[in-house]
């Protein structure tokens, strides 16, 4: 019924949204005698504030088209080389028509950022994709929403999601690749690495890990306190519901993304209404540039994707209750998760000293699990003055966090052995 609520009053807002926007847009237009007289600047930023509240966030677009590399534009393709029920493995393809930028790219690592399955779209991570573009060949995952799965398609667990990114390394091929992990999918990859290296399976060059719960036991946050303060029942009982009709996953089992979403901002609501408020003033103000960086954050923040019930609980029970990888307990479809069994991949941990989601040490846990990788294919750098988000998007991440990463990449990588025709002109 939560779930049939929600969608009421969505579709109650919708016209009351869009009258709003009507009025700010009409208000604000030089070309209506209107505008000048005093007053109505702060009439016209009252309707767009109103608007922004009630509005519904649809999934971002990545709208990564170019980067500028050496002076030059290298114009970007976005593919999906694999699709499956709940993901895309897309990539962002390079091309260029010069010898030189062309032999360049060619010999760059090839970098799979998977991205978190924990509310927010994978979009999250486009500054992440652009400056690694730079100097990079990149490939994400993109997670499907829920509620747009045909409930046909089946489950999706935690253990799917692990044979998603081992179908996905193996695709890329693990020789050539360096994976990084953000937040969420920290504790999958590294489960996922460690299953394939005790198969005796490829792995891949590196993996870099940031800002994850692999050890939630230490310095436990508000995320973790919740977790841990109710039973498995209590979260399936509150916090799981069925999708309405009228989506292809009608009657699928979800975790909301809108009850994400208010878990979001229930973390930091005086942050939050501070920034709307700047953002007010910033319209009446007339500087456009403050209330653009504004609406282009919470245009991404604001849009959320419904996650799989049966993924969320088992990450709940596994990860934050359990503890199952830290302690040594995990199975994975019968399969024992060792990262003790990982020696030919090099591991990096990142962390931001001002995490508030992953805290101090919970991410750089790793290093005591993967025992069999040597103390010279290890790493770790805390970000300082850093927080959750900054170690992956922002100044910190450009200035600081990317050229770390960068540098630990290239340590462990090797010439690329590209014998597909098509890599001699694109990258």
């Amino acid at each position: 019924m939560l779930y049939f609520a929600h969608e009421f009053h969505r579709a109650l807002l919708t016209p009351v949204t869009a009258w709003t926007k009507a009025l700010a847009d009409s208000l604000a237009n030089p070309a209506n005698p209107l505008a000048s007289v005093p007053g109505v600047s702060s009439l016209s930023a009252g309707y767009d504030l109103t608007h922004r509240l009630g509005k519904t966030y649809e999934k971002p677009e990545f709208d990564l088209q170019h980067i500028d590399r050496d002076g030059r534009r290298v114009p970007i393709v976005e593919q999906t080389i694999l699709e499956k029920p709940f993901c895309r493995l897309l990539r962002f393809k390079r091309y260029a028509d010069d010898v030189v930028t062309i032999e360049q790219m060619k010999q760059e690592p090839v970098v799979l950022l998977c991205a978190p399955l924990s509310g927010h779209h994978a979009t999250l991570l486009r500054e992440t994709a652009r400056t690694l573009l730079q100097d990079h060949k990149v490939y994400i995952t993109d997670w499907t929403d829920a509620r747009m799965v045909p409930a046909g398609a089946g489950s999706f667990d935690l253990d799917d999601y692990i044979a998603y990114l081992q179908a996905f390394i193996r695709h890329i091929g693990a020789s050539n690749l360096h994976v990084i992990a953000v937040c969420q999918p920290t504790v999958p990859v590294l489960a996922a690495i460690s299953l394939m290296a005790s198969r005796g399976e490829a792995t891949p060059r590196s993996m870099t890990l940031m800002g994850g719960p692999v050890d939630a036991r230490r310095s436990p946050t508000a995320v973790n306190s919740l977790a841990t303060k109710h039973s498995l029942a209590w979260f399936e009982n509150n916090l799981i519901h069925r999708v309405p009709a009228g989506y292809p996953g009608g009657g699928r089992k979800v975790y909301p993304g809108f009850l994400q979403h208010m878990g979001f901002v229930a973390m930091n609501p005086d942050r939050h209404m501070q920034s709307h408020y700047d953002y007010y003033l910033n319209l009446v103000r007339g500087d456009e540039e403050s209330a653009e960086s504004h609406r282009r954050f919470y245009d991404e923040y604001n849009a959320v994707l419904d996650m799989s019930a049966e993924y969320y609980l088992q990450t709940i029970q596994t990860v934050f209750q359990e503890f199952r990888l830290a302690q040594g307990t995990w199975t994975v479809r019968g399969e024992p998760v060792l990262p003790q069994a990982i020696s030919t991949t090099a591991l990096m941990t990142v962390e931001g000293e001002l995490d508030n989601i992953s805290g101090d040490g919970q991410t750089r846990a790793a290093h005591d699990l993967c025992t069999g990788i040597s103390a010279h294919d290890r790493r770790h750098f805390t970000a300082e003055k850093c927080g959750h988000y900054g170690i992956f998007s922002g100044k910190r991440w450009h200035s600081v966090v990317c050229p770390q990463v960068r540098s630990f990449i290239l340590a462990h990588h090797g010439a690329a052995q590209n014998t597909d025709f098509e890599e001699a002109l694109v990258a």
